[in-house]
């Protein structure tokens, strides 16, 4: 009897490690490299790596653009992966692939970047999975330029035939821009961020230029910036490397509160919530 009570107790934990672990599955999301464009449609065809959640769709989704350095696959396994398991779609972009680019952080960013979240965009409203009216864009340090400049009204978001309904940026460079977005904005950045200025990032969610004169008032939708104390640039990056006459720095406090700020902001945009 005892050794039968100890097969029935084995047999029962083998069942609901079981169940653990398929529950565990199912929260996990599926990724596959794609092609967003052809050859023939772009004389470089942008690529990126899609996640999907593993439930019924049409589901929101998120565009991201990676950084200089142009590691896009540490930008999905960071936060494609993770925003993935809140129940999204994410596209992860590979910028530089296509255009054969390793990183381009001692040189001025071209401007041909810039139409890279549209495109994403495109690819993403004629997927089945993808509900084309809830699409975010989100990009770091470069790519958060990108991201705010192509919802800044102005030709390139007029041109646009699809719209985002959101986006957020990591220490964005913030001084040439000029604050008037057309939809929800979230800019987060660090404090002691000696490459792109938090300062200028006050200057951009408050209406100011560089010089504290007010722009036209009421021209956009607000954004919403967070300043972390003692966060420097790349705080979310496990092991950044810091560029010459720059410091980068890894901040596990400011990571979780970003955490938490970016989730409230998609919930809050592409789904509705509270």
């Amino acid at each position: 009897m005892a050794n039968l009570f100890k097969i029935a107790v084995f047999t029962g934990a083998l069942l609901i490690g079981h169940s653990i672990e398929c529950a565990s599955a199912e929260s996990q999301s599926t990724g596959t490299l794609v092609e967003l464009e052809t050859p023939l449609a772009s004389s470089h065809p942008l690529a990126g790596y899609l996640r999907r959640p593993n439930r019924e769709g049409p589901l929101p989704a998120v565009v991201l653009l990676h950084s200089c350095n142009g590691n896009w696959r540490h930008t999905d396994e960071r936060w494609g992966k993770r925003i993935a398991s809140w129940g999204y779609v994410t596209l992860s972009v590979d910028s530089f692939g296509a255009r054969g680019i390793k990183g381009s952080c001692k040189e001025r960013p071209s401007s041909d970047f810039a139409s890279d979240a549209y495109r994403a965009l495109s690819f993403l409203t004629r997927h089945p999975a993808v509900d084309p009216t809830r699409v975010a864009a989100i990009g770091f340090s470069m790519g958060g330029l990108f991201v705010l400049s192509s919802v800044e009204r102005g030709a390139v978001e007029q041109a646009a035939s699809n719209k985002f309904r959101a986006v957020a940026a990591f220490y964005p460079p913030c001084a040439t821009l000029r604050g008037n977005m057309t939809v929800p904005t979230l800019v987060l950045i660090g404090e002691r961020d000696d490459l792109n200025s938090a300062e200028d990032c006050r200057n951009l969610a408050e209406g100011r230029d560089g010089w504290g004169i007010s722009r036209e008032k009421d021209r956009g939708i607000p954004i919403k910036l967070i300043v972390y104390p003692d966060a420097y640039h790349a705080f979310d990056a496990p092991t950044p490397k810091s560029p010459e006459g720059h410091h980068f720095e890894f901040n596990q406090s400011a990571t979780d509160q970003s955490i938490g700020a970016l989730q409230e902001f998609l919930g809050s945009n592409l789904r509705g919530d509270p």
